[in-house]
């Protein structure tokens, strides 16, 4: 128990334990997602004994299958996918309450027979059992889904009480804004807003939470974290991979869409957010929409606050690759960039002055995700007129993904009889410290919700705020086609451009 008390957002390792008995329905029971983390999260759950005692699966799609079919697949996923190897006993538990109802998500009666299944559930084990809808369909159906659960009654069981019907739905939550208000007024119109759980699986990470933990846990930085000591801040979401087999997804969404509006976002809102009254869900949440709604609003035009990419052939690992529009399915005039760089002004106290830098892209030379804060150089009176000595800007970085851990860069005197000074990086690496068998993000995620707790789920206002900020950029560059249109090599850093956006304040990308 020890172990979690110092996690910000856990209250006690009981609460997750007293989860009340619960029947997890998965939507989208044969998709990717579900097989790649959902079915692996829901068996490392188990493993750690954190599932209910009494918890069932239902898996829903349109393919017609028999539920032991479902447990052969489910099952795979666990072999091929999970953290851990998959142990007889530990999947027995799940496999012997694990079930498959299938039908159209258009069709309300299968959510009849659905809402039908579950009584028989709850007959069988002779009490209330929670729902837990998962919604890991494409984006198309998701208000069939809501409307036809909102229908069949299911939306509304156990309404008001601690078991009532909870909703997990997958990103992209919405195009743009208007489709993003349409979404949500499909949701209210069925749900409370505390039965909804917007899910981005970044929050889920754990340097991610740690973020917090880093800022109001330890007081040598707070002191420090405004504009009084901040230079800048750059947060970077970059992808080794291009479009793969996806061309027919990408096409329609784009790098905006995929990593920008909603998971760097969620980095920014962390990071700049101000010290919630609690870690009450509500409380952290309202400090994330008072910052986003600090943003200042966008120049979109050429040469303003926001540039896009394709990439071109180049080398990745010293293996040539081909450009965006040579990739298949994509149209020699597509106008969907891969890679986009934003320059950012939150107009408060704390930030004002300070830029916000945020850029994602597919095919750079490694994947990495970031957050660096880059603190103001101290005054150059005393080291700063000697060409021996390479003073650095104090920069502190926390890195997401592959090797979650932070760093901090300092200028050090190298040993010797003259006053020498080079940047030295001290580093801290969960891996190394804690071990490296991390929690999934979603193992934390599907937990999460199963216990009430929305303090790592997106508000349906959050989410309307984010889309506020870019849907007039995502009109402009509609407008314009491949006009404007930067290029990059593939294993670059990016296009020439996004250097513009930074070089107006003196600034250059960091290479992470």
């Amino acid at each position: 128990m020890a172990e979690n008390q110092h996690h910000p957002f856990l209250h006690g390792l009981s609460k997750h334990r007293g989860a009340p008995p619960t029947v997890v329905v998965i939507f989208g029971a044969s998709g990717d997602l579900t097989a790649r983390k959902l079915i692996p999260a829901v068996y490392n759950l188990s493993y750690d004994n954190l599932l209910p005692a009494d918890f069932f699966l239902i898996g829903f799609g349109r393919s017609e299958i028999t539920d032991e079919a479902f447990r052969v697949v489910a099952s795979d996923a666990v072999k091929q996918f999970s953290r851990r190897e998959l142990q007889t006993d530990v999947w027995n538990r799940i496999s012997a309450h694990t079930t498959y109802v299938s039908g159209g998500y258009d069709d309300k009666a299968a959510f009849d027979r659905l809402y039908q299944h579950i009584s028989e559930i709850e007959k069988k084990l002779g009490r209330e059992v929670q729902p837990l809808f998962y919604i890991s369909t494409p984006p198309s159906v998701f208000q069939s889904i809501i409307t036809n659960l909102g229908a069949s009654g299911l939306a509304s069981k156990y309404l008001g009480q601690a078991h009532q019907a909870k909703v997990i739905i997958e990103k992209p939550f919405g195009r743009d804004l208007d489709s993003a208000r349409a979404l949500n007024t499909t949701i209210r119109s069925h749900f409370e807003e505390q039965q909804v759980y917007r899910i981005d699986h970044y929050l889920g990470k754990e340097t991610v939470q740690d973020l917090l933990v880093q800022r109001f846990a330890n007081s040598i930085f707070e002191p420090l974290w405004n504009r009084n000591f901040i230079e800048s801040v750059q947060i970077t979401v970059a992808e080794e991979v291009g479009v793969e087999a996806r061309a027919g997804y990408y096409e329609q969404s784009g790098c905006l869409r995929d990593m920008i509006q909603n998971h760097t976002m969620q980095l920014l809102a962390l990071t700049a957010m101000e010290p919630p009254v609690s870690l009450d869900a509500e409380a952290v949440r309202d400090e994330k929409v008072k910052v986003l709604r600090a943003i200042q609003p966008l120049n979109v035009q050429v040469g303003g606050d926001v540039t896009r990419a394709q990439y071109t052939d180049g080398m990745i690992g010293g293996v040539p690759v081909k450009g965006y529009l040579q990739e298949p399915g994509v149209s020699p005039k597509s106008g969907t960039e891969t890679y986009a760089a934003i320059r950012l002004s939150i107009n408060n106290w704390r930030w004002q002055g300070v830029p916000f830098y945020l850029r994602s892209g597919k095919r750079f030379p490694r994947r990495v995700t970031e957050i660096a804060i880059q603190f103001r150089k101290p005054p150059g009176t005393l080291f700063a007129q000697n060409k021996h000595l390479d003073l650095a800007a104090n920069t502190l970085t926390f890195q997401i993904q592959p090797d979650e851990g932070l760093s901090l860069i300092l200028n050090g005197k190298i040993p010797g009889l003259e006053t020498r000074i080079q940047p030295v990086k001290m580093n801290f690496r969960y891996a190394t410290t804690f071990g490296s068998n991390t929690p999934e993000a979603y193992e934390r995620l599907v937990l999460d919700a199963m216990i009430g707790d929305g303090t790592l789920f997106i508000r349906g206002d959050e989410a309307e705020t984010s889309w506020k900020l870019y849907t007039p950029v995502l009109d402009f560059w509609k407008s314009q086609g491949q006009k404007g249109m930067d290029q990059y090599p593939a294993g670059s850093w990016g296009p020439t451009t996004a250097e513009t956006l930074l070089s107006t304040n003196q600034h250059t990308w960091r290479e992470p």
